[in-house]
């Protein structure tokens, strides 16, 4: 493993190259299946072969099940004011109940999953779910919103996070991107979700922008490329890398003493900030050597 100082300039603070735009709004349907496709290439050889497979199938879900869905419930004018005078996401992520079409969502994603080829733990977590009565679905529904999924259940949660990704990804589509606002570091504008990644896009106007990538609704945010994504701290901030590796890094920062995955689309665009974040586990184990605790979220990563 290598380490590279964080000295280098960032495009978004050049004049003469475009602001970037501060959000990308998720679109649902593609972002899923595109995910699905880079899980299934990631196991190609892979050790993680069995586990990326199946989150390859559950991503490909999570793409098909939203044809004919109820569409969510509409978030009030009232409530959207609010967020923007307080500064806070708009999607009450704190305050969640689960309408019609969330619903429809976790049973068509629970029926369709029991079709995947699964380990038997994974099937039992799968049964476990399917039959939960709804307060048991209410708690593990406010886990996975409250980032604090207990180790013992993680299986379990694994199916409930996919059934949130799908509903808030298509709650967050309908949001006006020019609305929102930053409400703090390591927080998405849309719905308050901590980051599982960054990107560097390869966008024509702006390439090299660095954006965070929602562990929930799928949001993307731009951020510069010169501050701690977890704490903003401009100081002593380093990037770890696998000898020839190096489209994908590892931010670390001194001051907060955590690390966030730094995924490079100028130098492979197929770069997805889920699916390549489960596939670098090695670059993860090695970081955590170094000291630097986790900052991204990612729910099938937990218990990694």
């Amino acid at each position: 493993m290598s380490s590279v100082d964080s000295t280098a300039p960032d495009p978004s603070a050049i004049s003469n190259i475009p602001t970037p735009p501060f959000v990308r709004l998720p679109d649902p349907g593609q972002m899923f299946s595109a995910r699905a496709a880079r899980f299934a290439a990631l196991a190609e050889g892979h050790e993680l072969a069995p586990y990326l497979r199946l989150l390859a199938g559950l991503c490909q879900i999570q793409a098909a099940i939203q044809d004919g869905l109820p569409e969510p419930d509409t978030i009030s004018p009232e409530t959207l004011e609010r967020a923007r005078q307080h500064t806070m996401p708009p999607l009450d992520r704190g305050h969640f109940t689960a309408d019609a079409a969330f619903t429809a969502t976790l049973e068509r994603l629970l029926a369709a999953a029991a079709e995947l080829d699964m380990p038997a733990q994974a099937r039992a977590a799968l049964a476990n779910v399917t039959k939960a009565d709804a307060d048991e679905r209410a708690r593990m529904i406010g886990n996975v919103l409250a980032e604090a999924i207990p180790v013992e259940a993680l299986a379990e949660h694994i199916f409930i996070a996919a059934a949130l990704q799908v509903h808030f990804a298509r709650l967050a589509a309908r949001l006006d991107a020019k609305s929102l606002q930053p409400v703090g570091d390591g927080a998405c504008p849309a719905c308050g979700g901590a980051p599982t990644a960054t990107v560097l896009v390869n966008w024509p106007r702006t390439p090299g922008a660095r954006y965070c990538s929602c562990s929930l609704c799928g949001t993307l945010w731009n951020y510069v490329r010169s501050k701690c994504t977890l704490c903003g701290s401009t100081r002593k901030i380093l990037f770890q890398e696998i000898e020839g590796a190096g489209h994908i890094k590892a931010e670390t920062c001194d001051d907060c003493h955590g690390y966030m995955k730094v995924l490079n689309h100028q130098k492979d665009d197929r770069l997805d900030p889920v699916a390549d974040d489960v596939a670098t586990l090695g670059l993860e184990l090695l970081v955590r050597e170094l000291g630097f605790r986790r900052g991204g979220i990612n729910p099938f990563l937990i218990g990694y």
